[in-house]
């Protein structure tokens, strides 16, 4: 991997740490509408499975799916501005923080079902072989999600059908407040994708450059016709399920110190600087660069209008 790709990865995990940090600022004053899922301690395995994907390959998003849009090419000022529930929102400010979509950019949606992406992303890889585009779907969802029947399901008709689709569960430990191990009679979910006929793997989610290596492989795998995976990547998310709930979860300060340790973007920072890709004051023009895009999107949300009435009717309530 090069020097530029290394830095663009980098700069990708910066933008999604400072565009949910500030999300959190602002749902505090109370500017952010509806829920809010920080992907705050996963920001590893969004930048690198969408950096080995095409702009015109599909990914699904779930409810805590700000990394995801941002990483696949999502327009932050857009983004900020649906959180924000303005008018210049990707949904014109009536779908909220779990529901960004953009087709230009290959972003079928968020969704605020658990597991909600699971068939929507077999359709999607379903279209790309009928069309001949190879084209491939990823698919991100969580441990709680692979408990579903909806995620055997759609696993089954993705291994008899051998489509382009990859599925990466982020294993985070927890589903909400409940602990993975209270639910999951198994170590790795990714074990399951042997009774599917796929390929399985379990992977360190906090290291950038294990998943975007790791994602590459089976892209290419799912490009030239050799069927769907399943990736399971460790991480850890910090703080809340969401900004609505306290910190429930029932890791103790050992196991939350621990994980800190293994911080995606501290780590990476101390990985580039040690291999000389970068020194501090590259690090501090980088980090600056990207709080400025950050103010600028919020700037622009503040000051875009609420939508009217009337789009609520057209859009929601639509006959």
């Amino acid at each position: 991997m090069d020097k530029d790709k290394k830095i663009k990865l980098l700069k990708g995990l910066y933008k999604i740490r400072f565009f949910e940090e500030r999300a959190k600022e602002l749902y505090k004053e109370g500017l952010i509408v509806g829920a809010l899922h920080p992907y705050i301690g996963e920001e590893a395995i969004a930048v690198g499975a969408c950096a080995a994907l095409k702009k015109d390959d599909y990914i699904l998003s779930t409810h805590r799916g700000h990394g995801h849009c941002i990483a696949k090419g999502a327009d932050i000022k857009y983004m900020m501005a649906e959180l924000m529930g303005r008018e210049t929102g990707y949904c014109k400010g009536v779908g909220g923080s779990m529901h960004i979509c953009d087709k230009k950019v290959g972003i079928l949606g968020g969704n605020g079902i658990v597991g909600g992406g699971l068939t929507i992303a077999v359709g999607a890889a379903i279209s790309s072989v009928y069309r001949k585009t190879k084209q491939v779907t990823v698919c991100f969802f969580g441990d709680g999600g692979a408990s579903l029947g909806v995620f055997h399901e759609s696993l089954n008709l993705a291994g008899l059908w051998k489509l382009p689709v990859i599925f990466i569960c982020e294993n985070n430990m927890f589903a909400a407040t409940t602990p993975s191990c209270e639910n999951i009679p198994i170590k790795n979910i990714s074990d399951r994708a042997s009774a599917y006929g796929m390929y399985g793997n379990v992977i360190d989610g906090n290291n950038v450059e294990d998943v975007y290596l790791e994602v590459e492989k089976r892209v290419d795998a799912s490009r030239n016709d050799k069927g769907s995976s399943l990736i399971e990547c460790r991480t850890f998310r910090y703080g809340a399920h969401c900004m609505v709930l306290s910190n429930t979860k029932k890791e103790t300060k050992e196991e939350s110190d621990e994980w800190k340790k293994k911080d995606p973007v501290a780590r990476y920072e101390n990985r580039l600087l040690s291999e000389k890709i970068v020194n501090k004051d590259k690090l501090t023009t980088l980090k600056n660069e990207v709080k400025e895009l950050i103010e600028e999107a919020v700037e622009f949300a503040k000051n875009s209008k609420f939508p009217d009435i009337s789009t609520v009717k057209n859009l929601v309530y639509a006959p």
